[in-house]
């Protein structure tokens, strides 16, 4: 089930109703009625795919109780090894056994000899990579005792498949997100309103922004031979919009849903498109991602206690499999390299950590240097991203190289675009940039609105729902969805 969808226009006021019907007090009847939902919301897809997350959660979930039960070191660690083996196993099976053999296979031919057979064609369920790294995080906390293992399996199912943030995140911890699941929740009009402001502003972000994108972004990568270096270039930056805007847009609008439901998970995107450098994109774009590599990859590894080269190869394994994680394509791999290789000067003089606040705090407008350096950040970002979004590695290269080599400095155009939808699109991205700069030093960019009166938090709502409804095309998957 979309989010953008009438489906979900429908599914949303009924468990929103039925949920705050039950006495705060029945905190399990409520988590009960949460379970049963997002098992309807995922099922929508195929409802075959519920044995995996209701697998996984059982897993995690009797793996916790053991680990809560034995302090024998040697049987902790064989619980928390079965439950890496079954989800990391469903994971690569699903989502990067084919991507595997094909490897295997090309290496054999290379070497003169053709192995027989053929390979599966598995279709990735909606949202694995998300919850499983999400179950593994409570589990790996529960191994080291820093969380106590789950009694309430109602609870704990209902935390692994939350249906808010299930399919595309934020990938919640277990112990910021479990325990409100043991809470007593009292509905909050403050809360209220800012959960129907984050989903308006979210699907603002998706329908209008990232869909008027995504239709010029179609064209252009579709026939890149046939354009301009100009417009392979405008291509380019309409997909760094797309995909932020399709993907901060889902997370805005789980942040909402969660919050009319009196739960609150974390920030997922912090304005990284006003970065200044490379180390403050990644702790600005898919923020619960970056956290989980850090603290149950690179720190485990060693992080940077143990010299520089150390710290060099810990952050070459985290960029590595962070792009590996995106998906079965070399591009995802090499566009984890690419961001690697860019990281790694500022690394290496020990920069990377140089900008930790919003730019031009308390200011209209940056100034000439902090212009310069967004500039640059988000032009590397962008090239960045048509590895990202090409097929395959031989269209990116030629993607690239035809930007600076095929009329770099002639009129966009794109054909079967009008006007008016051009138009459209680059005031819809112009309406994103101008209002998340505004708001860029709160958690949210419509913060400042809802601190003014109700009715103008309200008003602004609605002018985001007329946006969506008289903008809007028909259902567009969200494009982290096959990750």
């Amino acid at each position: 089930m979309l989010f953008n969808s009438l489906d979900f226009a429908v599914f949303l006021p009924l468990v929103f109703f039925a949920y705050w019907a039950i006495p705060g007090s029945r905190i399990r009847w409520q988590n009960a009625l949460l379970l049963a939902a997002s098992y309807v919301f995922y099922g929508w897809w195929d409802w075959r795919f519920l044995a995996l997350l209701a697998g996984s959660s059982a897993v995690d979930y009797l793996v916790g109780r053991a680990l809560g039960r034995t302090q024998d070191p040697g049987r902790r660690r064989v619980w928390l090894g079965l439950s890496l083996l079954v989800n990391l196993g469903v994971l690569f099976t699903f989502k990067y056994f084919g991507f595997f053999a094909d490897a295997f296979a090309s290496a054999f031919t290379f070497l003169g000899y053709r192995p027989g057979g053929s390979t599966l064609s598995i279709v990735l369920p909606v949202g694995i990579s998300f919850y499983t790294f999400q179950t593994l995080s409570y589990t790996i906390d529960v191994y080291r005792r820093t969380l106590p293992p789950a009694r309430d399996a109602v609870a704990f199912f209902a935390f692994v498949g939350f249906f808010p943030q299930l399919v595309a995140g934020p990938i919640e911890r277990a112990g910021q997100l479990l325990p409100q699941f043991g809470h007593r929740r009292v509905f909050s009009y403050a809360d209220g309103l800012l959960g129907v402001q984050l989903f308006c502003w979210g699907l603002f972000k998706k329908v209008v922004v990232a869909d008027s994108c995504g239709r010029i972004v179609d064209l252009v990568f579709a026939d890149y031979s046939d354009y301009s270096g100009s417009t392979l270039l405008l291509g380019a930056v309409l997909f760094s919009f797309q995909i932020y805007g399709d993907f901060s847009g889902y997370s805005d609008m789980a942040l909402g849903t969660a919050r009319l439901f009196g739960f609150r998970l974390q920030t997922n995107f912090a304005y990284p498109y006003f970065a200044r450098d490379i180390g403050e994109f990644w702790r600005r774009w898919h923020i619960s991602l970056t956290r989980w590599f850090r603290d149950y990859l690179y720190i485990p590894l060693g992080g940077s206690r143990m010299g520089l080269r150390i710290t060099v190869r810990n952050v070459f394994v985290v960029f590595l499999v962070s792009g590996l994680w995106h998906g079965a394509n070399w591009t995802f791999i090499v566009w984890g390299l690419i961001h690697f290789v860019l990281y790694l000067p500022l690394l290496l003089r020990g920069r990377n950590r140089r900008f930790l606040g919003p730019a031009a705090p308390g200011r209209w407008w940056p100034g000439p240097v902090d212009t310069i350096r967004m500039g640059l950040a988000f032009g590397a970002v962008t090239l960045a991203w048509v590895v990202f979004r090409s097929p395959t590695l031989g269209a990116a290269a030629a993607y690239l190289t035809r930007i600076f080599t095929t009329d770099p400095f002639a009129v966009p155009y794109v054909y079967g675009v009008g006007k008016v939808q051009a138009a459209l699109c680059l005031l819809s991205v112009g309406a994103l940039l101008l209002t998340e700069w505004l708001g860029r030093e709160g958690d949210y960019p419509l913060l400042p609105v809802r601190s003014c009166r109700p009715r103008i938090a309200w008003a602004v709502c609605f002018l985001l729902a007329v946006a969506v409804l008289l903008l809007g095309q028909q259902e567009q998957a969200f494009i982290y969805f096959q990750f």
